[in-house]
């Protein structure tokens, strides 16, 4: 697909483009359309977890009036699925039919399903085995997007995480063997009913803390963030803290960041 077009001007002059590829252009432009409108009228969640969805699919549901009318599926990681409450539900599905009025099609549902596992030939050994298939709890949504960082067979949302994480490993080169520290980034982690992938999870004399990364595209989650950290301190974890990248211009920055962090972290 040729980035230097908008996703408008490719619906407009496909370019060979097959059917299926189109269909798949037309439902990108549909999400994107609709999460940006969420997000400017301050339903930020709403439109963070549509930008979370996987995949979309459009299914036929009926006709009325010379116009068809379609279902919207959306393929999300399974964890997420509780989130879209009865409220965010409708609040997606209503911004989905505004978006969709100068369409030639209307959507009458909107249906939230969670991405299906990988099986593979062995599927009935690893059920039958205590604890079921193997799994790794490191980056689960990441992993599905090709163009994500790694390093050290670790796994990252995107180039600032990546970035923070060398310099954790420059300050951990500093450290004596007997006071290093543990570098988990996006961890899975269990709290309460929740499960959570924090950014960073980090280890140091005997304490636990969490640093998560802010992009330029992280605003208007503040009560969110507030809520997921205060779960994660009545979990155990000593300290919480935030990297907003807007706020920093260079490594040296981070590194003064990451140092104080340690420093408090170790102060509890």
């Amino acid at each position: 697909m040729d980035e230097s077009r908008t996703l408008d001007e490719i619906l407009r002059d496909p370019q060979g483009l097959s059917e299926a590829e189109v269909e798949n252009i037309r439902l990108e432009r549909l999400l994107g359309v609709t999460a940006i409108l969420l997000s400017q009228r301050g339903h930020q969640e709403a439109a963070t977890l549509l930008a979370e969805a996987a995949s979309a699919e459009r299914n036929y549901q009926d006709k009325d009036w010379g116009v068809e009318f379609y279902e919207v599926a959306l393929d999300v990681d399974p964890n997420l699925v509780e989130r879209f409450t009865e409220e965010v539900h409708s609040l997606i599905l209503e911004t989905i039919q505004e978006a969709v009025e100068r369409e030639t099609y209307g959507v009458s549902v909107l249906r939230i399903r969670p991405i299906l596992p990988t099986v593979d030939a062995n599927w009935r050994s690893h059920v039958r085995a205590d604890g079921g298939p193997p799994a790794s709890n490191q980056a689960r949504r990441v992993r599905s997007d090709p163009e994500h960082p790694v390093e050290d067979r670790l796994h990252f949302t995107n180039l600032w995480e990546h970035r923070v994480y060398r310099t954790l490993k420059s300050i951990q080169a500093t450290l004596e063997d007997n006071e290093t520290i543990g570098i988990a980034p996006l961890a899975g982690i269990r709290v309460r009913d929740r499960v959570f992938e924090p950014d960073f999870l980090i280890t140091y004399k005997g304490h636990a803390g969490v640093i998560e990364v802010d992009g330029p595209y992280h605003k208007g989650q503040s009560s969110s963030d507030k809520s997921r950290d205060r779960q994660l301190l009545h979990a155990g974890v000593k300290y919480v803290d935030r990297l907003d990248v807007r706020d920093v211009n260079s490594e040296a920055q981070v590194e003064k960041f990451l140092r104080d962090f340690l420093r408090m972290l170790a102060a509890q």
